[in-house]
């Protein structure tokens, strides 16, 4: 790179050059492509991705994003197929082999073997006119007129046409499947999303103290009950009833006001009926609401008894956000 070449601009250009490859892929989708997830919809078979180098990385990537999204699927390095591996294959999958030149040693190994098994082949090849493309049931081409750099080594627009092409694939047959947001978290409990879809309430808030004083309560009382709960607040209950809350800012704004603290009650610097979630709520509509509210605690409830308290942080640490 010439000293005064911007290194920026250059970025941009590569970041272009893949953009334009990326792009013309989609005057490559034809019959073979619509065939193909016919064909996968139709099978009761495993989903079998094999490929060599960087094609293999990259059928990785495709297999995890099918097996999250409702289709199963399975990865076999190709050089591990020719040695022992080929026995992931079972009568009734679909092979799908990822090559750039459709041409390296391993695949035209490979290749004749899957057929002598009777598995059907897709191809998803950069070379429309290879052997693989040849021998293949069906051929997804995902050939580019060059790499990001046109000097370039290693694959860059190649493999990146790769992936696209296997995302539209994945989510094709997410869509056809009928595949929906609460199947998306069932395969992902422990995501942000997962959560999102399934955390409630009542998963969290019961990691609390239960903070609670009574409407006669003096002002140490109260202090003592939210330092040793450590919620930065307590409810104020009349039996089952909720009447209020108190929080360390109802503190604060009592004490610039500057009464007479040793004769407050509980009552008089609660706030009247506070906002409350259901102990069977989503944790995100918690979050909603202390979010429109300005608000960190929530009062838990369950058929107008109160529970506990959840909080902000407690949210946060889920990584909800």
């Amino acid at each position: 790179m010439k000293k005064n070449e911007s290194i920026i601009e250059l970025a941009g250009q590569i970041i272009e050059n893949e953009a334009t490859a990326i792009l013309g892929l989609k005057r490559q989708i034809n019959d073979d492509f619509q065939n193909t997830v016919e064909l996968l919809l139709e099978n009761k078979g495993n989903l079998v991705f094999t490929g060599i180098g960087k094609s293999a990385i990259i059928a990785q990537k495709i297999v995890a994003t099918l097996n999250s999204t409702g289709t199963t699927a399975v990865f076999m390095h190709a050089a591990d197929a020719i040695h022992g591996d080929l026995g992931i294959v079972r009568e009734g999958d679909i092979v799908v082999v990822l090559s750039k030149s459709g041409e390296t040693p391993e695949i035209k190994v490979l290749v004749p073997l899957i057929k002598l098994r009777g598995n059907r082949i897709v191809a998803m090849v950069g070379n429309p006119q290879s052997y693989l493309a040849q021998q293949a049931d069906y051929v997804l081409d995902v050939s580019v007129s060059d790499e990001a750099m046109p000097d370039s080594l290693a694959p860059t627009s190649s493999t990146t046409a790769q992936l696209v092409m296997g995302d539209a694939l994945a989510l094709i047959l997410m869509k056809c499947r009928g595949f929906s947001t609460e199947d998306f978290a069932k395969f992902h409990p422990g995501g942000a999303l997962g959560k999102q879809l399934y955390l409630r309430v009542k998963d969290l808030y019961v990691h609390n103290e239960r903070p609670e004083v009574g409407p006669d309560d003096n002002l140490t009382r109260v202090i003592i009950e939210m330092t040793h709960k450590r919620l930065g607040a307590t409810v104020v209950c009349d039996g089952d009833r909720l009447l209020g809350i108190i929080t360390d800012g109802d503190l604060r704004r009592m004490l610039m006001n500057g009464p007479d603290i040793e004769h407050v009650k509980a009552s008089q610097i609660m706030t009247s009926n506070p906002k409350t979630i259901d102990d069977e709520a989503l944790v995100v509509d918690a979050l909603h609401k202390m979010r429109h509210n300005s608000i960190t605690q929530l009062p838990v409830m369950h058929e107008g008894k109160y529970l506990g308290i959840i909080h902000l942080h407690d949210i946060l640490k889920e990584g909800i956000f």
